[in-house]
């Protein structure tokens, strides 16, 4: 009688220490807060994941820098930010944020699909320091495209000298600013905006999910412009420390931002529409292929420097020669 006592009591215990770490924190930056679309697709996953053994808290950031703060001093276990600064705890799904890498929606599709793919499980398991971090989770935010506070800036060459915000913490960002001779002011997701609105800054890149809560238009006034020119896909990363989540998550995790793919797209062009066509301004073939070629360059050093990772380099260029098969990238190598 007392051995079943004892192993009932155990189990018991067993039971209840499972239930108190199948508990996660999730930090999750929005610039919106909990009204943003990312916000809101988080909550949606939350559900979901309680049929994966998920037990889920999520908490806003409107600072992408102190959720990720507080996700290094273990206040949560895990962290759902921009591929550009979950670039540092996965290299490989971090890098579909290359520069020039995704020129459109399309290839961006396709992208995402390969890197959430079961044959990259290993990829996207990594370790820094003694803790070991998952990729549990790409969703699209959009494009980023150039604009200016006067339009008549539209060339490289017209852009030497201008003041260019840039992300602090991606030194690919400050690498391509240099390279075209503009002058690269740090700053982050938080205030890069509003640098360009109060004339801090003369040109920034920003995704149309930025356009309307952010108010751009008021740094573009009736000068300014939307160049018609993909420099950078943006995506959000959702980062776990698997060892707080139960066996397998990840990959149920994956699969189910997988699925909303479709969804997410369909919200970027939307907003994307939105964006008024008065601002909208079209570069010249000509320089579209100067550019292209400069932003390959720089992803090519970037990618020998360490920064990104040569296996999605390739991918992407897979990605964008599916889509686009007379580019002239398509017939050489390097990438």
């Amino acid at each position: 009688m007392q051995k079943g006592f004892l192993m009932l009591s155990a189990a018991l215990l067993s039971v209840c220490s499972m239930q108190t770490q199948a508990k996660q924190t999730i930090c999750v930056f929005d610039l919106l807060g909990k009204a943003g679309e990312s916000y809101k697709l988080m909550e949606e996953w939350a559900l979901a994941s309680k049929n994966w053994g998920g037990d889920i808290k999520l908490i806003p950031y409107q600072s992408e820098e102190q959720a990720e703060k507080d996700f290094k001093a273990d206040k949560c276990d895990a962290v759902a930010m921009t591929s550009m600064r979950g670039r540092a705890y996965n290299k490989f799904g971090g890098s579909i944020d290359a520069l020039g890498g995704v020129t459109s929606n399309a290839i961006a599709k396709k992208a995402i699909a390969y890197a959430l793919d079961k044959r990259n499980n290993k990829r996207l398991i990594s370790t820094r320091g003694n803790t070991k971090y998952e990729l549990a989770g790409i969703s699209p935010i959009g494009i980023a495209y150039i604009f200016v506070r006067d339009r008549s800036v539209n060339t490289i060459e017209k852009g030497k000298g201008k003041k260019f915000a840039y992300l602090h913490y991606d030194l690919a960002q400050k690498v391509a600013i240099e390279r075209v001779g503009a002058v690269g002011v740090p700053a982050d997701i938080f205030n890069f905006v509003k640098k360009f609105n109060d004339g801090e800054v003369d040109i920034i890149a920003a995704p149309a999910y930025a356009f309307k809560p952010l108010e751009i238009y008021k740094g573009l006034g009736s000068k300014g412009a939307m160049f018609n020119y993909p420099v950078v896909n943006v995506t959000a990363n959702l980062i776990i420390k698997p060892n707080a989540f139960p066996d397998s998550f990840g990959e149920k995790s994956r699969e189910w931002f997988l699925g909303e793919l479709p969804r997410g797209f369909k919200m970027i062009e939307r907003m994307e529409a939105e964006i008024p066509a008065k601002y909208k301004s079209d570069i010249p073939k000509e320089d579209q292929l100067r550019y292209q070629k400069l932003l390959r360059d720089g992803r090519i050093e970037l990618s020998r420097q360490g920064v990104y990772d040569s296996t999605m380099m390739t991918v992407l260029k897979k990605a964008r020669c599916t889509v686009e098969r007379t580019n002239f990238e398509c017939s050489i190598g390097g990438e």
